[in-house]
């Protein structure tokens, strides 16, 4: 009979401390974020989430409605139908903005990138609706051209109203939604992005009578080590919000909390997302940088041949070991017709993961690539028939 009772007892015990383990291993992230109406963590490359709260919960996102002005911003910078050395003329409109602003006035004239460091750094409402007529020929219009993007990126919780992120009941977002506007920011911006938004302070009208000093609302670039970017946000109905990124050793992640009570609290918990989420990674390069990761064909060239080279390191990030298996790995020509300039972005290297991810690096070339003329062709034509 006490064997049994021994027995029992075991199993019991044995079973308390399976739900316990398992209840800890469900709630191991419990005290990240308590404060924050609602959060969302993932790793770039892979999308790996690693922590989300009320992610799908729509709330006013404040200035961090500038990030997808940005993002239309270099879209059209890549497209070359901007410069940053174009001029912007400012209207009554964009003088009138409240909130964050660099003091445009009505007529005044301002370079694309003092803009855009205005936007990034300054969060300038001004400086924004300046830039979103210049692009959209009205506030309106380019407001369209948002929302139309965020549809394209499959932001299914967002609308906006406006370009400055100023309050609007109709104006509304989720952390997983501005977590897929950063990635997308981010993909698009690359490094001159981030060499933005990693800057603390700065100036514009710097050759003026009246130069402004432009000190980024991103206290995280000096508070924790690998931050440089993304966009903050304030108003009384959002609270204090933040989209962060930050790069740790190969790892880079994209982290949001949303409703805040206030700056410091929202600075502290995103500071521990972070910390959270930075242990649970390990990082394999495969190319650095600049690297020559193999050859690509091409067809109305001068060559049929050409080298190409890793835009940005290319690397697997994981948590176990066996998920960094590669089962294919191809380069893709994307651009199919020469000519080619030096540093051109024309191919991309696809890697099969064994769990069925896929991921995509940018190759660029390091020599120009001249198309192949008709006389060219008449040449080889000859040469084919006498040889």
């Amino acid at each position: 009979m006490k064997k049994i009772i021994n027995i029992g007892f075991c199993v019991c015990l044995w079973i308390t401390f399976f739900f316990q383990y398992i209840y800890a291993q469900e709630n191991e992230n419990i005290g990240l974020a308590t404060q924050a109406g609602s959060a969302y963590v993932f790793e770039y490359n892979s999308e790996k989430v690693v922590f989300a709260k009320n992610e799908n919960e729509k709330l006013f996102p404040a200035s961090m409605t500038k990030m997808m002005g940005l993002l239309l911003i270099y879209e059209q910078l890549h497209a070359g139908k901007l410069s940053f050395d174009d001029m912007v003329v400012t209207s009554d409109n964009a003088a009138s903005m409240g909130g964050s602003q660099v003091y445009l006035e009505e007529n005044e004239t301002m370079s694309v990138r003092d803009l855009v460091e205005s936007i990034c750094i300054a969060s300038a409402n001004d400086a924004m609706v300046a830039m979103a007529e210049k692009i959209g020929g009205s506030h309106e219009h380019f407001v369209e051209m948002m929302n139309t993007k965020a549809k394209q990126l499959k932001m299914t919780n967002t609308h906006f109203v406006n370009a400055t992120g100023l309050h609007d009941e109709n104006h509304y977002t989720t952390a997983k939604d501005m977590g897929i506007l950063a990635k997308a920011l981010l993909a698009e911006g690359q490094d001159d992005l981030l060499a933005i938004t990693s800057t603390y302070d700065a100036y514009i009208r710097e050759d003026s009578e009246q130069p402004f000093w432009l000190v980024n609302t991103n206290k995280l670039l000096r508070q924790y080590p690998g931050v440089d970017g993304l966009k903050s946000g304030y108003t009384s109905q959002a609270k204090s919000c933040i989209t962060i990124t930050a790069k740790k050793d190969g790892v880079r992640l994209i982290a949001v909390v949303m409703k805040e009570p206030d700056s410091k609290t929202r600075n502290q918990e995103i500071m521990q997302l972070l910390d959270y989420g930075f242990q649970k990674f390990n990082v394999k390069t495969l190319y650095k940088k600049g690297q020559e990761v193999g050859n690509v064909s091409i067809n109305n060239a001068k060559v049929k041949e050409v080298s190409v080279y890793a835009k940005q390191d290319i690397s697997l990030v994981y948590e176990n070991e066996n998920d960094v298996k590669v089962t294919k790995e191809e380069i893709i020509l994307t651009k199919q017709k020469a000519p080619y300039k030096k540093g051109e972005v024309i191919a991309k290297l696809q890697l099969q993961l064994q769990d069925g991810s896929l991921l995509t690096s940018d190759l660029y070339i390091e020599e120009d690539i001249e198309a192949i003329q008709y006389v060219d062709v008449f040449m080889q034509t000859l040469q084919k028939i006498f040889v």
